[in-house]
């Protein structure tokens, strides 16, 4: 099983971006699927977790303006971000538990200029 993540790219603050994370199984078998990020020279930290029942929770530093959305009929998880910020810039990875196991993308880097 792999996903794989896309969509990143330079943006001014302000601007949107929607990333979107392709799995090669269909992602009803996967438990939560989570978007992380991690920023140069920081820890990657959880961005958004949604469970197999669509019940989702967003981290607090991007509440109100992120959203995290599963498709299982396109097999794909989404992260709408919408008013990026400066801070905001970072690798973003989407991962999915299946059968016991934690499943990583690639990553996508997300650039947002001032």
């Amino acid at each position: 099983v792999q996903l794989q993540a896309s969509g990143g790219g330079l943006v001014q603050a302000g601007g949107s971006l929607r990333l979107s994370c392709v799995a090669s199984s269909t992602i009803s078998n996967f438990l939560n699927m989570d978007w992380y990020r991690q920023a140069p020279g920081k820890e990657r930290e959880l961005v958004a977790t949604i469970t197999a029942g669509g019940t989702a929770n967003i981290a607090n530093s991007v509440k109100g303006r992120f959203a995290i959305a599963r498709d299982n009929a396109k097999n794909t998880l989404f992260l709408q971000m919408n008013g990026l910020k400066p801070e905001d810039t970072a690798v973003y990875y989407c991962k999915g538990r299946i059968w016991g196991l934690d499943v990583w993308g690639q990553g996508t880097l997300v650039t947002v200029s001032s």
